[in-house]
């Protein structure tokens, strides 16, 4: 069986990261060539993997592939060490290793400039590739978090990449070191709660194991209390490490990071950890309504809050780090909507908002990734990632403008293209709940409202930053643009472009049956099943095109297109009115991220410092002062015994002597007390 095998996908990487190191100096590209053949190799496992999964009885019978050994086992607590493949599973490491292949060969040409540097970017990239895909295959909670953390650090080297020697000069190398450590930090948070949340529940089921955790009677055993906070507190992982709202605010400085980092880490990879966790995590959450009502709220408001900072930014890699921002937001508040769903109803035998935020967070990994390349081979042509220093580009970089306007039709939704299928599936799952009038149906319709005026953000910022980049005049920047990017730079974008026009109609091929999660009761058990029983292709179809919402959605997204169009390509309407020379105060706002750097920094100053400050008080004079003053004895004390050691014959038979009389008292008294 391959599946057996399944444990070589992480290693490979892993192995290709001691190999980049340690003999990265010596081959060509600094080892780039060594990287991309551990992710082609991991794909093709990958894909074998799938393939032998998919098409076996377990996926038949909605059961995953267990693989495990003990680990640690202390009392009546047990860690184990595994793999656990089920459709989700497959979904995730054939897109993270596939997409990541394109982007370290698109790498061979982006970062060919970097020198020695190179040696270690590829190493980065290989260690941080298996920490992803071994995220993806771990078969407990503890093994998930080791990866998650393996990845957390690979993230702080990468967006630091140019913390020493930015291209741009000594100021960006200070923001690059900046942005990484704030990414660090502001993630920990979250990662803190994640592992918080695994004492929870180890104390709760007495292991860690998705077999254990996800089993109905093992759920229905354990405390209800106990599952509600564990579940809270995972997601609370979650926020961090997907940068949801209100710990949003990492992601877009982190774009400080070479672009080939943006498009690993904020598109394909690492933000899109936190949603699978929610996807895995699905037999615990929808234990308790209110932890995916509130899971929806979040996912709800951080789209509408990325989406809105996008409208005014001129940075195009920023503008694109917001979209990863509202897009992730979508994927939450979809899979909120389902799981509220089924925690309400009960038996449900498919779950469109399970299906619907999976669905997205696989086309979603296409098309922005293509989009982070597209403008990586812009800044790569003009060098600036300024969109009023570019314009005019389309005639001298007729594959980025292509290939770029494809990756942005998608995202905004346009009829046809991957986006569209996904989003409007979105969209019918967060209306689902007030359709059906459950308690919370008004803040669903809220949340409904608040995700297609999201539609119209993005279909209008995405071809705002196109027509600036691509039409108009060319600016200064434009004038000496050097062209289209090499092969190894285009290559890539077109094979993406393709996936996000046409990623979509997998949900009519087999996919709709891949990654969905249905709750049945046969009346001598509840099941909960992933994959294998989702809605069929004709149902999806209909249920999109005969809802009024996919229409109004359309004309939003299109409407949002036509405006763009007006303002930043025709010019019939001017930009500035809507700034009234930079007074205005919604602008201002939007520009100044809705104040949350300044809100970081002042529970940094105020509640971090001060935190520090009483820690830094304790380790100098309890734990020191400890360690110190037992020192400080011992040294006093031998200080003081060497002062016996006189030399004089009768000092020590003087000593003896003493010794002698107190041992002869000691037992006289022993034998006293005895007799007595």
């Amino acid at each position: 069986m391959i599946m057996d095998y399944a444990w070589l996908i992480p290693l490979i990487p892993l192995l290709g990261f001691v190999a980049v190191g340690f003999f990265g100096k010596k081959l060509p590209e600094g080892g780039g060539y060594i990287a991309i053949g551990t992710a082609i190799i991991a794909f093709v496992i990958s894909a074998l993997v799938s393939y032998e999964y998919l098409t076996g009885d377990l996926f038949a019978a909605s059961q995953p592939y267990v693989a495990d050994i003990q680990w640690l086992a202390f009392g009546k607590y047990e860690i184990n060490f595994g793999i656990y493949i089920d459709s989700l599973t497959c979904v995730m490491m054939l897109f993270s290793s596939f997409i990541s292949t394109l982007i370290f060969v698109y790498s061979i040409g982006y970062m060919h400039g970097e020198g020695q540097r190179k040696r270690r970017y590829y190493a980065e990239i290989a260690l941080f590739l298996s920490g992803m895909l071994g995220l993806i295959l771990a078969s407990n909670y503890l093994e998930m978090f080791i990866f998650w953390e393996i990845m957390g650090v690979c993230s702080y080297l990468l967006i630091g990449f140019w913390s020493f020697k930015h291209p741009e000069g000594d100021e960006a190398s200070i923001k690059a070191a900046s942005a990484a450590k704030k990414a660090f930090l502001v993630t920990r948070l979250g990662d803190v709660c994640f592992m918080t949340g695994l004492f929870v529940l180890l104390w709760s089921f007495g292991n860690l194991d998705f077999t254990t955790l996800f089993d109905p009677a093992e759920i229905a055993g354990a405390d209800g209390t106990m599952i509600l906070i564990g579940s809270l507190l995972l997601f609370g992982g979650v926020i961090g490490k997907s940068a949801q709202f209100p710990l949003q605010d990492w992601l877009p400085d982190a774009m400080a990071g070479p672009t080939t980092v943006s498009a690993l880490i904020h598109a394909a990879t690492m933000v899109k950890a936190g949603v699978y966790l929610v996807a895995r995590s699905y037999p615990l959450f929808i234990q308790n309504a209110d932890v995916m009502l509130l899971v929806a709220i979040i996912g709800g408001v951080t789209a509408f809050v990325a989406a809105s900072m996008a409208m005014n930014n001129m940075n195009i890699k920023r503008v694109l780090a917001y979209s990863t921002i509202s897009q992730l937001g979508y994927m939450i508040m979809a899979l909120g909507a389902g799981g509220y769903l089924i925690a309400m109803e009960g038996e449900v035998e498919a779950s469109i908002g399970y299906t619907a935020g999976v669905f997205h967070m696989v086309n979603h990994a296409f098309f922005k990734a293509l989009l982070f390349m597209c403008a990586g081979s812009v800044i790569h042509a003009v060098g600036t990632e300024d969109m009023r220093k570019m314009g005019g580009l389309s005639k001298k970089m007729k594959i980025t403008s292509a290939t770029m306007l494809i990756g942005s039709l998608s995202i905004a939704g346009f009829p046809l293209l991957s986006g569209f299928w996904s989003k409007d599936l979105i969209l019918e799952a967060a209306m689902e709940p007030s359709i059906l009038g459950l308690p919370a149906g008004t803040i669903f319709l809220f949340l409904f409202a608040l995700a297609a005026i999201t539609a119209f953000m993005t279909a209008f910022y995405m071809f705002r930053m196109w027509f600036m980049t691509f039409k108009g005049q060319p600016k200064e920047a434009s004038e000496h643009c050097h062209g289209e990017s090499p092969r190894s730079m285009t290559v890539p974008l077109i094979i993406l472009s393709i996936f996000a026009a046409c990623s979509g109609f997998l949900i009519f091929l087999g996919l709709n049956n891949i990654i969905t999660f249905s709750v049945l009761d046969h009346g001598s058990g509840v099941e909960y099943l992933v994959g294998g029983f989702g809605h069929t292709a004709g149902h999806i179809f209909e249920s999109i095109f005969t809802n009024v919402w996919t229409y109004v959605s359309m004309a939003l997204a299109l409407f949002g297109i036509l405006l763009a169009y007006l303002m930043y390509c025709k010019g019939s309407i001017d930009p500035a009115r809507f700034n009234s020379n930079g007074e205005s105060k919604i602008y201002k706002f939007l520009t100044a991220r809705y104040f949350f750097p300044q809100l970081y920094d002042q529970i940094a100053l105020k509640l971090g410092y001060g935190v520090a400050r009483g820690v830094d008080y304790i380790d100098k004079n309890l734990v020191d002062g400890t360690v110190n003053g037992i020192s400080n004895a011992v040294v006093g004390g031998s200080g003081s015994m060497r002062k016996m050691q006189s030399g004089y014959v009768r000092d020590y038979a003087a000593f003896i002597i003493v010794g002698v009389i107190v041992l002869v008292a000691i037992l006289y008294v022993i034998v006293s007390w005895g007799g007595a």
